[in-house]
């Protein structure tokens, strides 16, 4: 059984497959682009919903990423707080 955000979904699979692939700029950009098209207005209640869907997708797509990256970022600077006490020392080299 499908869960309830994607039963009433208007993306196929190859769109959701297709955003889940995309790099961070790509999702962004793309993301702005539906914002604006929602901002201008002038879509009917169907063509704002897809927008509003794709926009949702995006922006989730663009968030695991920068979460990806946070979590890397977090345990670089672990790994180097660790070694900061003999960093620029000989104990280093033990």
């Amino acid at each position: 059984m499908a869960d309830q955000n994607t039963a009433a979904s208007t993306l196929t699979d190859d769109e959701r497959k297709a955003i889940a692939q995309m790099p961070y700029e790509e999702a962004r950009d793309k993301l702005i682009e539906a914002v604006q098209a929602l901002e201008a207005g002038g879509l009917n209640l169907d063509q704002s919903m897809r927008q509003w869907e794709v926009g949702e997708a995006l922006a989730q797509r663009a968030q695991t990423l920068l979460n990806e990256v946070r979590a890397k970022l977090d345990a670089a600077q672990n790994a180097q707080a660790a070694t900061a006490d003999t960093a620029g020392t000989q104990s280093n080299l033990d």
